[in-house]
């Protein structure tokens, strides 16, 4: 039961680190310009989806195409001009690595070393 606790504690952790990183990045859909025609960005989601798809349910038969697909589609994500970064502080940067750090940490070997 104590190590349960603990993989739950650490994806608490986790989930909490991500939390403080996604809350000061906003990201909008838009469209981007290619060969002088203009897409929209739901080439980028589609691709992004099809990317994981392909990584969780064909691991072992196309897990390259799904890490390509993925890349693709974060790659159009950033040339659509989708994502905003607000400025954030030290402090909340500093609470967002040790969380995900700490949870990641827990998840995996079940202890911290300081």
């Amino acid at each position: 039961m104590g190590r349960l606790l603990i993989k739950l504690i650490g994806l608490i952790l986790l989930f909490i680190g991500i939390y403080f990183f996604t809350q000061n990045i906003i990201f909008v859909s838009g469209y981007y310009s290619l060969f002088y025609r203009r897409l929209p960005a739901t080439v980028s989601v589609l691709a992004i989806m099809s990317g994981v798809f392909t990584l969780l349910f064909f691991r072992k038969e196309t897990s390259n195409l799904g890490w390509i697909l993925l890349a693709i589609g974060i790659v159009l994500v950033f040339l659509s001009g989708g994502v905003i970064f607000r400025s954030t502080s030290l402090w909340n940067l500093l609470v967002a690595f040790a969380a995900l750090i700490s949870g990641y940490k827990l998840l995996n070997e079940g202890k911290i070393n300081f």
